[in-house]
C-alpha cells in the first residue's frame, strides 16, 4: 500500500480528497504523536469524513517529539538553523530515496530537466550544517545537473562574477540558489546582466542586514542584474515537499501538495481562499505528518499562495520569510 501510494503522489496528477483521507487514515493508525493530537481534539478515523475535518498538527511539534510514523531507523535527520535561545525542530526521514524523489520530480515540474542546467549554490552558513535539508536538496541538483561548472561558491565572489559571465557569453542555462543576505552582499559589489540565469532566493537573512521587505530586496537584485523577476522557493525543515514562485512571491504548489488557510481567531476554521495562517498539506510526509499547522501568514488564491511573514511570537528560524 506504501509503494502504490508513494507511486501515486508523484505521478503527476493531483490527488483527490479521498487520496488525502487515505493519508490521513494512515497516520492516525501509525503516528502515536499525531494519533494522540487528534484525539485530544476529538478527532478520528469515524468522524473525519471530508478534507476540511483533518486536524492539522501544529509545527511546534517538530520540536518537543519524534514525529514518526511506526518505528524505524531514518536514513535523514534534518534539523531547523535557530539561535541558542530556540529550540530546533527535527524531521526523521524514513526514506532518503523519498526526499529526492519529492523535491526532483517538484523541480522538474516547475522548471523543466535538471540536466539542462548549472545549479551553482550560494549557501554560506548553511554548509556548516551537515542537517540542513536545503543543503542536501542542493547538493543533489549540483549532482543531477551533471554540468561541470556546477557547486558552491561562498564568498569568492569575484569567481562567481566571472563564472556567471562565462555562462551568459555561452547562453548556458543556469540556476543561482541563495540566501537572501548573501544574494544582497553579492549584488552590492556586482552588476552584471543576467539573460540565461534564474535567480532564486531562499529567504535567510538570519541579523546580517537591516529588515527589508521581499518587495525591496527582489528590487535590488533585479536592478543589479537586469532580471525581470526573482524566484523564490518555499520550504521548510518539517516539509519534504516545496513550492515555487517566478515571479511577485506567487508561489504555486506541485500537484501532490495543497495550501489551506486558518482563522487566526479560531485554528480550526479552514478556508481554502482568503487570509489567514497557512496549513499545508504534504503527502510526501508519509512517514511523519502530512498535516501541519505553520505560523506563517499568509493570503490563498485559487492557484496560487502568498506569503508575508511569521505570526508574532513565533521563533524565528535561519529561512525565516520576508515580510511584504
Amino acid at each position: 500500500m506504501d509503494n502504490h501510494l508513494i507511486e501515486h503522489i508523484f505521478s503527476g496528477s493531483f490527488l483527490t480528497d479521498e487520496d488525502i483521507l487515505r493519508v490521513f487514515s494512515f497516520q492516525y493508525a501509525y503516528n502515536i504523536v499525531y494519533r494522540e493530537w487528534c484525539d485530544s481534539i476529538g478527532k478520528n478515523v469515524k468522524n473525519v469524513r471530508a478534507v476540511k475535518d483533518i486536524p492539522f498538527m501544529p509545527v511546534s511539534f517538530f520540536k518537543t517529539h519524534r514525529v514518526v510514523c511506526g518505528m524505524f531507523e531514518p536514513e535523514l535527520v534534518f534539523e531547523s538553523s535557530g539561535t541558542t535561545a530556540t529550540v530546533n525542530s527535527r524531521h526523521y526521514v524514513k526514506y532518503e530515496s523519498l526526499y529526492e524523489k519529492s523535491f526532483t520530480t517538484c523541480f522538474e515540474y516547475f522548471y523543466g530537466n535538471i540536466h539542462e542546467y548549472c545549479i551553482i549554490g550560494l549557501l554560506p552558513n548553511y554548509l556548516e550544517r551537515s542537517n540542513s535539508s536545503l543543503v542536501k536538496m542542493t547538493d543533489t541538483l549540483i549532482r543531477l545537473s551533471g554540468n561541470e561548472y556546477s557547486g558552491y561558491y561562498l564568498y569568492d565572489f569575484e569567481a562567481l562574477a566571472a563564472l556567471l559571465r562565462k555562462l551568459e557569453s555561452e547562453g548556458r542555462k543556469t540556476l543561482l540558489l541563495g540566501v537572501t543576505f548573501a544574494l544582497l552582499d553579492f549584488a552590492e559589489q556586482y552588476s552584471i546582466p543576467l539573460k540565461h540565469t534564474i535567480i532564486m532566493d531562499t529567504g535567510g537573512m538570519k541579523g546580517r542586514k537591516k529588515e527589508m521587505t521581499r518587495a525591496e530586496v527582489h528590487g535590488i537584485l533585479k536592478d543589479s542584474f537586469g532580471v525581470p523577476a526573482v524566484h523564490s522557493e518555499y520550504g521548510m525543515t518539517e516539509l519534504l515537499s516545496q513550492a515555487y514562485s517566478k515571479s511577485e512571491g506567487q508561489y504555486r504548489c506541485p500537484p501532490w501538495m495543497r495550501i489551506l488557510v486558518r482563522e487566526a481567531s479560531d485554528p480550526f476554521a479552514l478556508h481554502a481562499a482568503g487570509r489567514g495562517l497557512i496549513n499545508v498539506i504534504d503527502p510526501a510526509n508519509l512517514y511523519s505528518c502530512s498535516f501541519i499547522a505553520t505560523d506563517d501568514v499568509g493570503v490563498a488564491h485559487p492557484d496560487y499562495f502568498e506569503v508575508w511573514g511569521r505570526r508574532d511570537n513565533s521563533d524565528l528560524r535561519g529561512c525565516s520569510l520576508l515580510t511584504l
